[in-house]
């Protein structure tokens, strides 16, 4: 039985997919299966002689602060856009693969890094117009900015919309602005 190109393709994007949402899980340390001896959320420091109580850890997780919330979201971005693009240089390194998945798979991994180029230059221009910290998010349905709240005045949509049309195809009502408090 002959695996069609857009099945393997599928299976690539899923298996991206599912790796990353694993990854997310590994490092966001939250276990799957606590026991009842164990205080959720707990830490224990490396000379291990204190422990951070539940509040504690609450607290600290409340009060990080929204530049350290946007690193970590253009973080997270960047990883998924890695195991994207993984996933395509995968079905291109697989000897067995047919030429129409590898085209493909091209095809994607060219869209993959035309939304990467698009979100950096948006984000420059933002940066050149103020926006310290503005993160952009492109999908086949639209595109998302993310910004602090501090950042925004009255005129700020106009500057932001305008923006991402001038670096996309993206329609006026399809762009999302998020303010990070």
């Amino acid at each position: 039985m002959k695996i069609k190109k857009q099945h393997i393709l599928v299976g690539a994007l899923v298996l991206a997919l599912g790796a990353a949402v694993y990854l997310n899980w590994q490092f966001s340390g939250t276990p799957l299966l606590s026991s009842a001896s164990k205080e959720l959320g707990a830490a224990t420091y490396v000379n291990n002689d204190a422990t951070a109580t539940a509040d504690e850890v609450k607290t600290t997780a409340g009060e990080m602060t929204p530049q350290a919330k946007l690193a970590q979201a253009r973080n997270d971005r960047t990883q998924a856009q890695d195991k994207a693009l993984e996933a395509a240089e995968n079905i291109l390194s697989l000897s067995d693969s047919s030429e129409e998945a590898k085209e493909e798979a091209v095809q994607a991994a060219n869209v993959i890094e035309q939304r990467i180029l698009a979100q950096s230059n948006i984000e420059g221009i933002l940066t050149a117009k103020g926006f310290s910290s503005a993160i952009c998010y492109l999908s086949d349905s639209g595109c998302t900015v993310t910004v602090l709240k501090s950042e925004l005045s009255d005129d700020s949509p106009i500057i932001i919309k305008e923006t991402v049309i001038s670096q996309t195809e993206v329609e006026f009502n399809n762009i999302v602005i998020v303010d990070v408090a």
